[in-house]
């Protein structure tokens, strides 16, 4: 009973204040929202130990993120998931809105009502109270992949065509989203892809000695490439080519090294350079005959039709796009991607002192899902999650099961991409030099040094809320 007041008590928590914060030490999250007023209001009569009885400020939220967080990154293993969040956010900073989501119907006829509804079944299993396209999609498939073996040819011809109509207006959904950042005017296009590059940076920003950082997304947007490009970061994936990159099932350890002066024989990792995984696939995607490769398709293109068409192609449609829905041909080359890439999340993250970080993720795939439970079953993982909200409840139920492993930071005041890159992130260029120049600091000046250091920051922050 007591079990049932405290969690009906944690919902009304989190709908009241919608910002939830727990990290370091915390055993209980920090609930509190943004008041018209422009201050904080607190959840509870007595904040956190560590305000000390303090009002809670940007500058109190900074000193205990940004420490910890900067720990975190510096992990033997660390890994960075993005899902549509992140594509929302940038969207929202560029346009004022949203991007373009997954709604939208596949319209075939007689079934249609049937595929919704096996479709809105499969969603609520995995927690969302309505299907998507790429729900019905998939469900789509499977009739279609049923009429065939039952000789149905009219009516699979039908149906193929109708999937192939939703895979367009999915791959046309994306690209009008890519288009809306591209074509957005400087004033705030420049601020939105300075916050991606900061956010990029401020994962990639490791040491020699540590493991490269591994980027993973469900998105089929090319958000990151874009804002990796702009930042010099280059990214490794399993394509290998220039003009036209095929997909390598094969994943050779190639990375980019270099030696340092008066040092033989001890490669170090060059800088700038990550490894990347896109788990659903890409827009730019596309299966010929038996290979799958990468089209040149530039940041912003408001269709595909004229790369479809180039030689090598094979008769390439919206029906080969490589996207996590389509099932294309048949089952074993739909699966065989798809199967390599989420392997690779796999041998990733589940390894002993691995972070991994979450942005814009909503935990609504159960491949995943259950990647992430298995990673916390290693004692010396550590799982962030950065969100906007927690609509499914999943983030909490997660953090309470594991409160030890996973720290939260959930809402606009610490998840908005501005606000997140601005004062919580740690900043770029984390290396030896920064550790370097801090132990002479110390050793020169001392507590007096290490205090001018940190009255510094604070005058830095006094002009913030």
């Amino acid at each position: 009973m007591s079990e049932s007041k405290d969690q009906s008590s944690t919902e009304e928590s989190a709908k009241k204040y919608n910002n939830i914060l727990k990290v370091r030490d915390d055993h209980d999250p920090l609930y509190f929202t943004w008041t018209e007023a422009g201050g904080f209001e607190v959840h509870g009569d007595a904040g956190p130990s560590w305000l000390a009885g303090d009002e809670l400020s940007y500058k109190a939220l900074r000193k205990h993120i940004e420490p910890w967080l900067t720990a975190l990154f510096q992990s033997e293993h660390l890994s960075f998931l993005a899902g549509s969040g992140l594509t929302h956010a940038v969207h929202k900073m560029t346009t004022g809105e949203l991007a373009a989501g997954m709604s939208g119907e596949v319209s075939s006829g007689d079934y249609k009502d049937k595929i919704v509804s096996a479709a809105d079944e499969s969603a609520r299993g995995a927690g969302r109270e309505k299907s998507n396209i790429e729900d019905q999609i998939r469900v789509a498939n499977e009739l279609l992949r049923g009429m065939e073996i039952d000789q149905q040819k009219d009516k699979a011809d039908a149906l193929r065509r109708e999937i192939s109509d939703a895979l367009n207006s999915l791959a046309t959904a994306v690209l009008q989203s890519e288009m809306n950042i591209a074509e957005a005017g400087e004033d705030k296009r420049e601020p939105a892809f300075n916050a991606l590059i900061s956010l990029l940076m401020s994962f990639s920003s490791r040491t020699g000695t540590r493991d490269r950082l591994n980027i993973f997304t469900t998105n089929y947007d090319r958000l990151i490439e874009a804002g990796a490009e702009l930042a010099g970061l280059h990214l490794l994936d399993r394509f290998v080519g220039n003009l036209m990159p095929i997909f390598r099932s094969s994943r050779l350890d190639v990375d980019m090294h270099y030696n340092p002066p008066g040092i033989r024989g001890e490669p170090r990792y060059l800088e700038g350079v990550a490894r990347f995984t896109k788990l659903h696939g890409s827009v730019d995607w596309v299966q010929t005959e038996q290979d799958i490769r990468r089209m040149g398709l530039p940041f912003g293109a408001g269709n595909m039709e004229a790369f479809l068409k180039v030689p090598g192609m094979a008769g390439g449609s919206s029906q080969r796009l490589m996207i996590y829905p389509n099932s294309a041909k048949d089952r074993e080359t739909a699966e065989y991607p798809y199967v390599e890439l989420f392997r690779d999340l796999a041998a990733t993250v589940c390894r002993p002192n691995s972070t991994l970080v979450t942005y814009g993720y909503s935990f609504g795939d159960e491949h995943i899902n259950r990647l992430i439970r298995d990673m916390l079953t290693i004692p010396s993982t550590h799982l962030v999650v950065i969100s906007m909200d927690d609509n499914l409840g999943r983030i909490q139920a997660l953090a309470n099961e594991r409160k030890s492993q996973v720290s939260i930071l959930i809402g606009p005041q610490l998840a908005d991409l501005a606000t997140l890159t601005e004062h919580f992130l740690p900043k770029a260029a984390i290396d030896r030099t920064t550790f370097r120049m801090a132990e002479l600091l110390k050793q020169r000046y001392g507590i007096e040094g290490q205090g001018k250091k940190s009255n510094s920051d604070d005058d830095h922050w006094e002009d913030m809320p």
